[in-house]
């Protein structure tokens, strides 16, 4: 027997004025919720992208996990080769830190390098000093991308420089983030310094949020002829935090001010609700001979929806399942938790049995069955 079950308590109406939908000029865009990871808002996300310097994210999230583990630390020093000297250095003519070759350099020197001037000949040094070559490194920065489920990226090196085979999808960028953000609080706020001075040359974080837009603090700007302007941008407001990507813009300025817009819509125009909290007893379902008729069911994670404040929808959820046989353990899955906006599915969670329900006895089964038969 099938029997939908609506949560009048999730019920959500939203009633906002009626306004134009957001949109951006960016040619790839994503707005995401960090504490749930919802995305609120999508223009092109899914599609793998040139990431240009925000490739450098991933960059430094090698390293974090390399401190993590403890085969680094931050006083570690690393040798500026001939090739990162060469390639990322000064004559290189790309984004540098200007080291100089040969030199030692201190990992966190390095890695505020990375983030705040975005050098790569920083990249490249550290790459090879965890690696062996920045060919191994990029290696193992695609592999451990796949690892955390980004199936979008390839990387064919360290600084995101121009290759048709180097590329990653605004949505996996924006997760990447999120992870980083969740991942090294102690690191994460060094993307949020404004500047770092390294052999008597200062530079300023390339971040054109910082500033600007209160909350924010992160995350790495990139262009390139190919790619266009990028940025991905995390700001926290009120408790709540948003991360997002965007990427084909024609100028710096276009990227400023679309990074702006997007951020502050982030905000402003999208939501997100938390309808329920993992463990959460939703209510009862029937059991088929049973001895017990009904069942408890449970979350075992926590349910949020999302929606646009302008569009005025409807949030709401049910209880949709296929009538479960005893005997039923505790921790079966029983049923799902659709969750939907104006009438249209949007989410699914699985439900699970909150306690066991043993099977009837055989006459009893036997009776139910009889009396099954002469009801219908």
């Amino acid at each position: 027997m099938f029997k939908p079950y609506f949560l009048a308590a999730s019920l959500l109406a939203l009633s906002a004025p009626a306004s134009a939908q957001f949109t951006t000029d960016a040619k790839q865009a994503i707005i995401m919720d960090h504490a749930s990871g919802l995305v609120l808002y999508e223009k092109d996300a899914r599609r793998p992208m040139p990431p240009a310097s925000m490739t450098k994210i991933m960059t430094a999230f090698m390293v974090f996990e390399a401190l993590e583990r403890g085969d680094i630390q931050e006083d570690t020093t690393f040798t500026v080769s001939e090739e990162a000297w060469r390639r990322g250095g000064i004559k290189s003519g790309s984004s540098t830190m200007f080291l100089d070759v040969n030199s030692e350099v201190p990992v966190i020197d390095l890695l505020r390098g990375v983030i705040i001037q975005s050098g790569n000949d920083a990249c490249i040094v550290l790459a090879e000093g965890l690696a062996g070559s920045e060919d191994a490194f990029a290696r193992r920065m695609t592999e451990r991308a796949r690892e955390l489920g980004l199936e979008s990226a390839t990387f064919l090196n360290s600084t995101g420089w121009p290759h048709e085979d180097h590329k990653i999808s605004a949505a996996d960028l924006a997760t990447l983030a999120s992870e980083l953000i969740e991942r090294f609080p102690d690191y994460y706020g060094l993307y949020s310094e404004r500047s770092f001075e390294w052999n008597g040359i200062s530079q300023g974080n390339r971040n054109p949020l910082l500033g600007r837009f209160t909350g924010a603090d992160g995350v790495k700007t990139g262009s390139t002829s190919v790619s266009g302007y990028g940025l991905v941008g995390s700001a926290e407001r009120d408790g709540a935090r948003r991360v997002i990507v965007i990427n084909g813009l024609d100028s710096q300025r276009d990227r400023a001010s679309a990074a702006v817009d997007i951020m502050e819509a982030a905000f402003r125009d999208f939501d997100v609700l938390n309808m329920y909290a993992s463990g959460a007893e939703l209510g009862d379902i029937d059991v088929y001979m049973g001895k017990s008729d009904t069942v408890g069911v449970v979350l075992r994670e926590d349910v949020f929806a999302s929606y646009e404040r302008a569009d005025g929808d409807e949030i709401s959820a049910r209880i949709d399942y296929q009538m479960p046989a005893a005997p039923i353990a505790e921790g079966d899955k029983v049923g799902d938790l659709i969750v939907m906006r104006s009438g249209q599915e949007t989410a699914r969670y699985p439900l699970y049995a909150a306690e066991k329900v043993a099977r009837k006895g055989f006459f009893s089964r036997v009776g139910a069955s009889i009396l099954q038969k002469i009801r219908g």
